[in-house]
């Protein structure tokens, strides 16, 4: 790279923690911040309501309406009872005055709503508090990374993208129509339950994590009460095979999220590319 023409891949690391400092970007050491998710005002409505939804980031009293820009939302569809995916970007219209826009099915039956964006958010941590979060998140391979690469004091620049779901019933549920929430739908760091949240009853909620397609293990899911969202009510390792499983009361409202990173080892200006996947869903 020629000198006074582009900065440096440290310069640019230098550039971005300013960046982040400036515009208040910077995690907590629990890395609060980096929950977000897809929030109708109710999960289970009748056919042909409007049902307003929000995009949710952040816990407790940290938490508010996203800022996401429209240009960064790559995937915003529907997935119908019979798994049938409708694009429903039309649907949004962010920042509004109580809502980020409004969802509306005919038929009746279980819809998966997906959120994907690009991965061109940027964040930047100093050394200590990167690996505080790497900790706080389950991102064991990251700090192995960082390890192996003698770069454990060093200040680290992320790339990210957030995906999320959200489980909404519209009318009655069919309990012959649920392949499309126990199947994979194609984000890259995605939690598909392997029973629906709504085929009745409390007792456990089996999930397994893929990230890039294959189940992924060691990875850090946690649920949480979003009426009380302080803290998560549990949180859990996947096994060898992608699987945790988490007790569930049939009341509220529910988040399920997970957090991974890759190391980005080619020439980059930034050292991971992380993604924030979420789950949602709740009851009547």
């Amino acid at each position: 790279m020629k000198r006074g023409s582009l900065l440096s891949r440290n310069d640019a690391r230098r550039w971005m923690l300013a960046v982040a400092l400036l515009n208040g970007v910077m995690f907590s050491s629990g890395a609060v911040a980096h929950d977000f998710w897809i929030q109708p005002l109710q999960y289970w409505s009748q056919p042909d309501a409007s049902i307003p939804i929000t995009l949710q980031v952040g816990h407790g009293a940290e938490r508010q309406r996203s800022q996401i820009r429209s240009n960064r939302i790559s995937r915003f569809v529907a997935v119908a009872p019979d798994g049938t995916s409708r694009d429903v970007r039309s649907d949004l219209h962010l920042r509004g005055a109580t809502d980020d826009g409004r969802l509306q099915f005919a038929a009746p039956g279980t819809y998966v709503v997906v959120l994907e964006t690009d991965n061109r958010g940027r964040s930047g941590l100093p050394a200590q508090r990167f690996n505080d979060y790497a900790r706080d998140e389950g991102l064991t391979p990251a700090l192995e990374y960082r390890e192996r690469a003698g770069k454990m004091a060093a200040d680290t620049a992320e790339s990210y993208r957030r995906v999320s779901k959200a489980i909404v019933q519209n009318g009655a549920v069919d309990s012959r129509s649920q392949a499309h929430v126990t199947t994979p739908l194609g984000l890259t760091l995605e939690i598909v339950p392997e029973r629906s949240p709504y085929s009745g009853g409390a007792g456990d909620l089996p999930v397994r994590v893929y990230f890039e397609g294959q189940p992924l293990a060691g990875a850090l899911v946690k649920l949480t009460q979003l009426e009380h969202d302080d803290a998560p009510v549990e949180q859990r390792r996947t096994d060898a095979a992608g699987r945790a499983s988490f007790a569930l009361t049939p009341r509220g409202t529910w988040l399920l999220n997970v957090v991974w990173s890759k190391p980005v080892e080619a020439p980059a200006e930034v050292d991971f590319d992380t993604t924030f996947s979420s789950l949602t869903f709740g009851f009547p």
